[in-house]
């Protein structure tokens, strides 16, 4: 299976973009979402961070206190390293598991750090979705209802614009319309249907 690492910074759409996908019934495993998961109460990565970051990050009702632990970890960078040492690991295993179920030319990994966590190599192809600083916030507002502190804080954590935009392999631009991005996603899922055909060829040609 073609293996396409799909990332971009908070807010430029990597949401609409997978679910485009997994409209043309391409699986899109999300690391956002096993995150979630991962750390609900109950699941043994909840205890872990318990254990890392004591109790207060703990809501009353024994849930984690997800706006403490944001500002827990955004303003210590020793914090952000220690949490991400801990979910990582459980969340990749989790989403090559999950890939593995599906029987598909190629499948999609969502992952908002694939740079930042050194995960470009484990995938064929990076797909970066893009989009103005202005756009960006202004998403990020209307969806998370952050302030321009948190919000900047995010982005700094993230690496930088022209960094994503000078490793990506495809970039998909979505400033513009719903129609224009869908129209995009479209034709990236010819080439990527074509490049997994390829590949394909090109394993059985060296069994031969």
């Amino acid at each position: 299976m073609l293996i396409i690492g799909l990332t971009g910074g908070i807010g430029c759409g990597k949401t609409t973009v997978s679910q485009l996908f997994e409209n043309a019934n391409v699986p899109v495993i999300d690391a956002d979402e096993i995150s979630r998961a991962i750390v609900k109460t109950g699941q043994p990565a909840l205890s872990l961070l318990t254990s890392a970051f004591g109790g207060e990050i703990l809501s009353p009702d024994g849930s984690l206190n997800k706006s403490y632990l944001r500002e827990l970890v955004f303003n210590h960078p020793n914090n952000k390293e220690k949490l991400e040492n801990i979910l990582h690991p459980i969340i990749y295993q989790k989403m090559y598991q999950q890939l593995a179920k599906h029987k598909s030319p190629y499948g999609i990994l969502s992952i908002p750090l694939l740079f930042e966590t050194n995960h470009r190599k484990k995938v064929d192809r990076v797909l970066v979705v893009d989009c103005s600083e202005e756009t960006q916030r202004n998403r990020v507002k209307a969806r998370d209802e952050f302030d321009d502190s948190m919000i900047d804080s995010i982005i700094k954590a993230q690496c930088t614009r022209p960094f994503r935009l000078l490793h990506a392999d495809d970039i998909l631009n979505n400033d513009n319309s719903l129609d224009n991005l869908e129209k995009d996603v479209s034709r990236l899922h010819n080439t990527y249907l074509k490049m997994s055909a390829d590949q394909v060829q090109t394993r059985q040609g060296d069994k031969e």
